[in-house]
């Protein structure tokens, strides 16, 4: 009686640590598949097109997912996006601060990134 009891809650705990990490793993991959390789593209355009770039590029972005939630890499990647265009549009991304933040923290989690997947 005591080891079935025993097994049971090697079970329970077993169930709820797999289910914790369940949950993690979807945080930490929230990102959708074609937003992770156009990213892993877009690096290994800037740093390289060997073998080692696509590993510290697939790295950074492993690193920034786990920092930044996908829907905020979206924010400040449209306001980046928007910030290139000419006129009062453009102009309104410019110049507003709430958008200069949102810039800021992807640019906080890109460079947390760099310095754990290039230097680390």
């Amino acid at each position: 009686m005591i080891r079935k009891l025993a097994e049971r809650g090697a079970l329970a705990a077993l169930a709820l640590t797999v289910s914790g990490m369940a949950g993690w793993a979807a945080d930490e991959n929230d990102y959708p598949t074609d937003a992770r390789v156009d990213y892993v593209f877009g690096c290994m355009a800037a740093n390289g097109q060997t073998r080692e770039s696509m590993q510290r590029c697939s790295c950074s972005l492993d690193q920034l997912a786990a920092i930044l939630p996908y829907d905020k890499y979206v924010q400040a990647s449209t306001v980046l996006s928007m910030r290139q265009g000419i006129g009062n549009r453009a102009n309104e991304f410019k110049s507003t601060k709430i958008f200069d933040d949102k810039v800021a923290d992807l640019r906080r989690a890109q460079a947390e990134a760099e310095i754990r997947c290039y230097r680390g």
